[in-house]
């Protein structure tokens, strides 16, 4: 069953960097974000990152946790996590369960070939574990922004 906009997000649990484990439910009361991303260390995603990255303090002022999610390992995040400066944690979903959750896992074309590959989505989950905001097929340019602003105006409300 994969995820609606104004309805609760089931329930997961994921292993995330610095040896954590990220439980939905023990993220009531604030806002997250959740930005799936296709590669560790690849410029989009390095962009990406370092976008959330940059504008961390404003997500924060405005009760949100940040995540990155992607199917890497949980070691290949920890060095893209360190090298990269990252303030929030990147959970690893290996076994796509989160990806299926969210529906990100799309199929694409590089060069002609086809495969199935993570789709640049970002969701905004509201204090309760409603899912109020996605974006599909992102774009990194001015992304960050527009999540901020969702974020933001979401805290006020």
């Amino acid at each position: 069953m994969a995820v609606t906009l104004d309805a609760a997000v089931p329930a997961f649990q994921a292993q995330a960097t610095s040896g954590k484990q990220i439980s939905l439910a023990e993220l009531q009361g604030q806002q997250v974000v959740l930005y799936f991303y296709p590669k560790d260390n690849t410029p989009g995603c390095t962009t990406e990152g370092q976008d959330f990255r940059n504008r961390y303090s404003e997500f924060q002022a405005a009760n949100t946790l940040v995540f990155g999610v992607s199917r890497d390992s949980l070691k290949s995040h920890e060095n893209f996590r360190c090298k990269q400066e990252f303030p929030f944690e990147l959970i690893s979903d290996a076994d796509e369960a989160i990806c299926k959750l969210f529906d990100v896992i799309k199929l694409k074309k590089l060069y002609g070939r086809e495969y199935l590959g993570v789709d640049r989505s970002t969701f905004l989950i509201d204090s309760h574990g409603v899912l109020r905001r996605e974006w599909r097929g992102v774009k990194v340019p001015g992304h960050v922004e527009a999540v901020l602003a969702a974020a933001q105006a979401l805290h006020q409300a």
